[in-house]
């Protein structure tokens, strides 16, 4: 199952450690809980900051859309049991790509000044055993917004709103009008990108 399992998880920390930079993976596993694993590590310039310097991020989210819910990968993917519509929602994803206000699709006390961001790529893919993935590459994502974005595919899977809806959504800018968010089950930080 998913096989994001190693996403792009990116963090920075100053150190003055004598241990050399090709051991650092090593030195952190042996003290960390085992559900937390460095992959690797490298030195960057000081003023490299993991997730203010950031120019890219793609997110994936997974939905198990299979009558039955699954009791191993429960924690790992939301549940969805109602057939979705999945050629309506590959078709609604391209309105989110662009420069736009996701004001309708973040979450209620959100710190961030505005809420223009670009999405680069939004897609929707079928998978084998039931599986629909949801891709959104951007240069900034608001607090809870994949989710919300989702939860509005999701709502067009079931044809309960129209893949044009989107872009009333989007001009509307009225949280009320779009998705539910969707449960943190099934989203993952795939990868992040710097120049």
């Amino acid at each position: 199952m998913p096989e994001c399992m190693q996403c792009g998880q990116v963090a920075n920390f100053k150190t003055n450690s004598n241990i050399p930079i090709d051991k650092i993976a090593i030195a952190l596993n042996s003290n960390l809980k085992k559900s937390i694993r460095i992959i690797s590590a490298e030195e960057v310039e000081e003023r490299f900051h993991s997730r203010l310097t950031c120019k890219k991020k793609t997110y994936r989210y997974i939905i198990n859309n299979s009558e039955f819910s699954s009791a191993i990968y429960r924690n790992l993917e939301t549940h969805i049991p109602q057939k979705l519509n999945v050629e309506k929602m590959k078709e609604a994803a391209k309105y989110f790509e662009g420069e736009h206000d996701f004001k309708a699709f973040k979450a209620s006390g959100t710190s961030s000044k505005s809420s223009v961001r670009t999405i680069y790529k939004a897609k929707v893919t079928e998978m084998p055993n039931n599986r629909i993935y949801i891709e959104l590459t951007g240069n900034g994502f608001l607090y809870n917004m994949v989710r919300i974005i989702a939860g509005t595919l999701v709502d067009i899977g079931l044809e309960k709103i129209e893949p044009e809806d989107i872009k009333k959504i989007i001009e509307s800018k009225d949280r009320k009008l779009a998705g539910k968010t969707l449960p943190p089950q099934g989203l993952y930080l795939l990868n992040v990108e710097y120049d």
